[in-house]
C-alpha cells in the first residue's frame, strides 16, 4: 500500500492535526515505512501456528454484571454529593458541539 501525502493529509484531517509541508514529508516517509514493515509480516508462514489472543497464560476473570446499592440509596443523598447540578439534574460537562462542523 502506498502511503501518500493526500493520505497524511485525511488522517490528519480526521485527527483534528495541522501540519506544515515539512513535517507532511516526514510523515509520509514514516507512514509508508511501518506500513512496509507490517506487509513484511504477511511473508511470515505461519501455517500451523495457534492464534495468541494474550502473551500472559492467564484466563480472563469475569465479574457478574449486578447492580449494586450504595450507602444512603436515595436521591437527595446522591445529589447533595455531586459537584455541579441543574434542575434536579447532575449537571456534566459538553463534550459534543451540536454546532461543530463534522
Amino acid at each position: 500500500m502506498e502511503i501518500t501525502k493526500d493520505t497524511i493529509k485525511h488522517v490528519a484531517t480526521l485527527s483534528r492535526l495541522a501540519f506544515n509541508e515539512e513535517e507532511l514529508g516526514k510523515f509520509t516517509d514514516q507512514m509508508g515505512s511501518i506500513i512496509n514493515m507490517a506487509d513484511q509480516l504477511s511473508e511470515v508462514d505461519t501455517e500451523g501456528v495457534e492464534e495468541t489472543v494474550q502473551v500472559v497464560d492467564r484466563d480472563t476473570v469475569f465479574r457478574e454484571d449486578k447492580p449494586e446499592h450504595w450507602q444512603g440509596q436515595n436521591r437527595e443523598t446522591l445529589m447533595d454529593n455531586v459537584p455541579e447540578k441543574a434542575n434536579g439534574y447532575i449537571k456534566v460537562p459538553v463534550i459534543i458541539n451540536k454546532d461543530e462542523d463534522e
